[in-house]
């Protein structure tokens, strides 16, 4: 399976940065997944959970609002604000 290239950066630093299989994440229209090689779109993000999946490793992050931007370099979500969940 191609990798999808994911950035997280919230104000204060960057949380991740990586290759992963998927990430889903709270669009204010709807949540939303992003695999490899998938069309380009920004949108704005609401608060709630962003879901990071590499093999069978997952990662969560609480964000409150953002932008989302998937390009030919893959997915950078830039946070108002962003935590990782516990």
């Amino acid at each position: 399976m191609a990798k999808l290239h994911f950035s997280l950066v919230a104000p204060e630093r960057e949380l991740f940065s990586g290759e992963v299989d998927m990430v889903q994440a709270p669009g204010a229209e709807g949540d939303f997944g992003v695999l490899a090689n998938h069309a380009p779109f920004m949108t704005t993000l609401r608060e709630g959970r962003v879901t990071v999946k590499d093999g069978a490793t997952t990662k969560l992050f609480d964000i409150q609002g953002g932008f989302a931007d998937v390009g030919p370099d893959g997915l950078t979500i830039l946070a108002e604000h962003a935590v990782e969940a516990a």
